[in-house]
Parts: structure tokens; C-alpha cells; sequence
């Protein structure tokens, strides 16, 4: 009796399970109605602009691309077709690659183009910078990139000089133009080096000009000095001796500048309060350290080392093209040629031909050099057809005849041989011989200002 109890409630017991089981299994959802869904009650366009966006945010960037141009194809008139455009340029710059960035740049100034007044407009110009800052090669390298990146970064300060992102475009801006400097610098330090100071200066003279908050500013106008100074232009040397001590006030050079310009006779400076400031808050900003294992994982690297970039002071923002430096022409007979901040000379560029310009001597008169300012006269029996030899300290003359037409003494002999042989000159040989005086003239013109 006790096992057929015992039977009979194990049997209830599974069939009461067995039946619970079927109804979950067996039981049907009811039907939703879709009409009255949230999501159905959508635009399209938002559905595309939504769906595209996850893809993207989930790595899927060609899908999430694909669902934006359709947007933008299907709906012209939609309210997120400025967001697909923006959109479809961030997901190029967040995949990345040589050929991504290139389509999102282009995407980017698409963007800003059509899109002028948008907010994110300052955005875009913003990332332009960006993605030629992250391409952005070591100084010794190809600096396209870089280059490109100071133009973006300049003209994104110059047209939202009020958006959120301007400290960050600020300090961005001046790592380029740190990275830009130091490649002119180590070009510049070569032929130093080498005793070639007429290159060393043609590299220096634009660097200290144009990049001021660069960290070795105070070291290349030190060497400009050292340049003029051996070259016997102690005025010239004196000027970029005296830049040390006023902007560079805490320089390593600022002592021996000081003695330098005591030495020439010349009136030591006051520092630059605003200087002196921007050097003690560069002394004291917070800067990673510098180890032995930094420095070798740096050579493993393709991106510069920007780590010694200045963090205060405004960087420069004028274009490179309006940057005055080397030959400048001024009107139709002058050229003018900067030599730093606080100097400068012009030349007269005489044409074949033609008379003295006005305030210079004349015929075979001995003209004085344009920057001197210890009456030494760089001699020359013409107006600009001779160049002193600042080793030496001698003159290297011509005939006055030859020196106030421009010509060379070839110039000359090959005018007796056509005499002698009663033939005369062809229109193309006497414009290619013009051309040939007018840069003889220029080239010593150049000269009487950098003279080794």
C-alpha cells in the first residue's frame, strides 16, 4: 500500500510538471501592434542619420558611410545633411591611413564651403588642422604636412578667434612651428659648421624673424652675430647681440652678448619686461623629463618630438607668403633685403645704361656702404659693381666705365672683336647680354649687404 501510494503522487507529480512546461513552451506572444510603435512614428531620414551612426561607432565605417550618402542622395532637403556631410568626414579621419585622411581634409573643407555659418564649421577647420598635424613628419623629413598644418592652424585662429578650441589650437600651432624651425636650424648649424656663413645667415635671418618663441631663437641670433662679427659688420653684429639681451633676457648667451656689445662700444639694452615674464613662465611649465630610454624610443618614431615647444607667448600667425625675407623688389630700380628685426638695407639696382640713382656718387667716385655706421667704405669705382673683402679688409675695383654701365669686362672684349669684324649684334644677343649685366648688377648689389 505504501509503494502504490508512493506511485501514484510521483506520477501527479510529473504530469502537473509536464503540463507547465508545455504551456511555456507552446505559449504564443501576443500580436504588437507596429502602427502605434514610437519608433515608427520616425522620419526616414532619421532612421538613416541613427542607424549610420552606430555603424560607425562600432568600427563598421564603410557601412555607416553608405548609409549617410544615401541620406544625402535620397533626402537633399533634410535637416541632418549638414550632420551626414560632417559625419562621413569623421569617419575618415577616425579610420585613418594616408588616403583616408587626404578624403577626410577634403570632406572637412567640403563642409566649411557649404556650411560657412554652422557652428561646426569651426569644427571642421579645426580637424583640417588636425589630421595634417597627425601626418606630420620629424623636422629633418618632408615638411609639406607641417606647413600645411601652420596655415590651418593660423587661419582657424584668425576667423574663430572667439571658439572654445582656440588655447588648444594656440599651443598645437606652436609645436609646428617648432618642429618647422628646428629644420631650418639644424640646415642653418650645418653650413656653420662648415664655415659657410653666407648660407648659415640666409637661413638664420628668416628663423629668428619669423619664429621668435622657438626654443633656440637665442642661439641662432647668437650665431647670426658670430657671422657678422667675423665678416667685420660689427653694426649688424651688434643688432643681433642686443635682440639677445632685450627678448632673451635669461639666455646662456645674454652675459657674453652684453660683453660682446661693451666691447663694440655700443649701448647695452634693457630687457623686455613682457620678455623677461614669457622666458620665467617657459622656466617653470611643467615639462615631461627628458630619459636615456625616451630618447631611444624617440629614433622608433615617425612623429617629431615636440616636447621642448614653447607653451606661452602668442605663436605667429601671418601666412608664410607675407613673410618679408630675402630679395624683396620695391618699385622699379630698388631691392630690399631684411637682415632681422631691428635692421635692414636697401640696394639700387642701376640698369645698363642708365645714370646714378639719386643720393649715390656718381662717375668714378667711391661709393660707401648702405648699412655701415663707422664710415669704412666698401670701394668700388662704380655705384654697385664692387664688393668689399670683409677677410682681407681690401676693396676689389673695376673701371669706372665698366662699373656705372653695369657691364663686365667681357662684356667689353666681346664688343672690340664685333667691331673688329664690322658685324653687328642681333636683337636676341644683345637682350641676352642686357640680361646678363642686370644680374652681374644684382649679384653685387647683393653683395654690398652680405658680403663674404
Amino acid at each position: 500500500m505504501r509503494r502504490l501510494a508512493l506511485l501514484l503522487i510521483c506520477a501527479f507529480t510529473l504530469a502537473t510538471a509536464s503540463q507547465c512546461s508545455a504551456q511555456i513552451i507552446f505559449h504564443k506572444k501576443k500580436p504588437v501592434d507596429k502602427s502605434t510603435d514610437a519608433s515608427n512614428t520616425v522620419e526616414p531620414d532619421k532612421q538613416l542619420y541613427d542607424k549610420a551612426i552606430n555603424d560607425i561607432k562600432h568600427g563598421k565605417h564603410e557601412v555607416g558611410r553608405l548609409g549617410l550618402q544615401t541620406l544625402i542622395n535620397t533626402y537633399p532637403d533634410s535637416e541632418y545633411l549638414a550632420k551626414a556631410k560632417l559625419a562621413i568626414a569623421d569617419s575618415y579621419f577616425k579610420e585613418g591611413g594616408t588616403s583616408n585622411i587626404t578624403l577626410a581634409i577634403n570632406g572637412y573643407k567640403d563642409f566649411i564651403v557649404f556650411f560657412p555659418f554652422l557652428p561646426e564649421a569651426a569644427y571642421a577647420q579645426m580637424q583640417v588642422a588636425m589630421a595634417n598635424y597627425d601626418e606630420m613628419a620629424k623636422p629633418d623629413r618632408d615638411t609639406t604636412h607641417a606647413k600645411d598644418a601652420e596655415a590651418e592652424f593660423q587661419t582657424f585662429l584668425l576667423k574663430y578667434p572667439k571658439d572654445p578650441l582656440v588655447p588648444q589650437a594656440e599651443q598645437h600651432l606652436r609645436e609646428v612651428q617648432e618642429v618647422l624651425a628646428e629644420g631650418q636650424f639644424r640646415v642653418a648649424y650645418y653650413y656653420y659648421l662648415k664655415g659657410d656663413r653666407r648660407a648659415a645667415a640666409g637661413r638664420l635671418m628668416p628663423l629668428v624673424r619669423r619664429y621668435p618663441l622657438y626654443s633656440k631663437s637665442d642661439t641662432a641670433l647668437w650665431m647670426l652675430g658670430d657671422i657678422f662679427e667675423k665678416s667685420e659688420r660689427k653694426d649688424l653684429a651688434g643688432s643681433y647681440y642686443a635682440q639677445i639681451v632685450k627678448n632673451y633676457p635669461l639666455s646662456v648667451h645674454d652675459n657674453d652678448a652684453k660683453a660682446k656689445l661693451k666691447a663694440f662700444g655700443m649701448p647695452v639694452p634693457q630687457p623686455d619686461p613682457k620678455a623677461l615674464e614669457w622666458m620665467t613662465a617657459e622656466q617653470n611649465a611643467p615639462r615631461p623629463k627628458e630619459t636615456m630610454f625616451h630618447k631611444s624610443m624617440e629614433m622608433l618614431h615617425n612623429s617629431p618630438d615636440v616636447h621642448s615647444a614653447a607653451m606661452n607667448g602668442l605663436p605667429n600667425l601671418e601666412p608664410e607668403g607675407d613673410d618679408s625675407s630675402g630679395d624683396i623688389l620695391r618699385g622699379a630700380n630698388t631691392s630690399a633685403i631684411g637682415t632681422g628685426r631691428t635692421t635692414g638695407a636697401v640696394v639700387e639696382v642701376v640698369k645698363p645704361g642708365e645714370s646714378a640713382p639719386a643720393g649715390s656718387s656718381a662717375g668714378g667716385s667711391t661709393s660707401d656702404d648702405a648699412n655701415s655706421n663707422t664710415g669704412s667704405a666698401d670701394s668700388a669705382s662704380g655705384t654697385t659693381g664692387a664688393a668689399a673683402n670683409p677677410q682681407s679688409g681690401t676693396a676689389d675695383t673695376s673701371s669706372s666705365d665698366s662699373s656705372a654701365s653695369g657691364g663686365s669686362s667681357q662684356d667689353g672684349s666681346a664688343s672690340t672683336d664685333s667691331s673688329k669684324d664690322n658685324t653687328q649684334p642681333t636683337s636676341a644677343d644683345s637682350t641676352q647680354n642686357q640680361n646678363q649685366k642686370e644680374s652681374s648688377s644684382k649679384k653685387h648689389g647683393l653683395r654690398k649687404v652680405l658680403p663674404w
